[in-house]
């Protein structure tokens, strides 16, 4: 089904961007249940699924995500990096009857009918995803965070240099900008008719995502802002593994610096660097000056960003 929001002229103008650790937590959940996993995550999915057996709640989060998503668990974040205690105190604020209803839709009547009541449902459910951050995600939040970044910064960047227009042309293959109205288009497009989402005044969220790849979603019943959760740029690097550097190396400059010196075989950006190594971009152009300073990178520069590279001194250094 494809999904149509509307947008005024003020509700384009609130146009923002957030990164929520709820939502990842969902979706990769969803994956390791089965649901939604692609094989770029395979080799997260091998170890974040035997994780999950010993889960007590492993039967009612199985019953919520099995099927269409319930937009309570996808409360919008009020800033562009909540943290998770916050957006699971949304989640346990969730009014009752908004509860029930989506219950309904996610899982149909009688199904719902057997998810205990909203006050011991949420603190459970609650409870149960925090767990199952700490243990699928916690480990690899750094790296995730880093791409969800890098995402955010060149999204910004183009935003910049083409208006919102060019930020929806580049969004997804799935994203259509008509002037007021976004259309997203499922995987499976038809010629029924779009269902239809407005902002109600209080404008879209944009979210990266690790695992609504390759798929964009999209609050179809939102409470506050409009939202749509798209792939962030970069997820085929999150899970590789850094190529080794030589011996002795990681002792003298550090075991990061010396991953940026091996990844800058080819030219990168710092946002780029910041993905495959899984470090914010803040602390790549720190590592990145002080190997400039010592002559093992050059940087030029490109449009509103910057290439680097490492330079013949650093190519001695790596060599076997």
């Amino acid at each position: 089904m494809s999904v149509e929001i509307r947008l005024t002229a003020a509700e384009v103008a609130r146009v923002r961007f957030a990164v929520s650790p709820l939502a990842e937590t969902v979706l990769g959940l969803r994956a390791a249940l089965g649901r939604g996993g692609h094989a770029v995550h395979h080799a997260w999915l091998r170890e974040a699924r035997p994780l999950l057996e010993a889960e007590p709640e492993l039967p009612l989060l199985r019953a919520l995500i099995g099927g269409c998503l319930p937009s309570f668990l996808f409360p919008v974040p009020h800033r562009r990096l909540p943290d998770l205690a916050d957006e699971l105190a949304d989640l346990r604020a969730t009014p009752p009857a908004v509860f029930a209803a989506e219950c309904a839709t996610a899982m149909g009547e009688r199904a719902a009918a057997r998810v205990p009541p909203p006050p011991e449902a949420l603190p459970r459910i609650a409870d149960a995803l925090r767990r199952c951050h700490d243990l699928l995600l916690a480990p690899h939040w750094g790296r995730m965070r880093a791409v969800l970044d890098a995402d955010v910064g060149r999204r910004a960047l183009v935003l910049v240099d083409g208006g919102v227009e060019g930020l929806f042309a580049g969004l997804h293959q799935d994203v259509a900008w008509r002037e007021g109205e976004l259309l997203v288009h499922g995987r499976r497009r038809t010629d029924a008719s779009p269902c239809t989402v407005e902002a109600s005044g209080h404008g879209l969220v944009l979210l990266p995502s690790v695992f609504s790849w390759p798929d964009v979603l999209v609050d179809q019943s939102p409470v506050t802002a409009a939202s749509i959760r798209y792939p962030a740029t970069g997820v085929g690097l999150l899970w590789e593994r850094p190529a080794p550097t030589p011996g002795g190396l990681d002792a003298v400059i550090g075991p990061t610096r010396a991953a940026l010196l091996a990844a800058l075989a080819e030219p990168l950006t710092t946002s780029a660097l910041a993905s495959r190594l899984g470090v914010t971009p803040s602390a790549v152009s720190q590592h990145l000056g002080a190997l400039r300073s010592t002559g093992l990178v050059s940087t030029r520069r490109q449009g509103r960003g910057a290439l680097h590279l490492r330079t013949e001194r650093a190519n001695a250094l790596l060599a076997p």
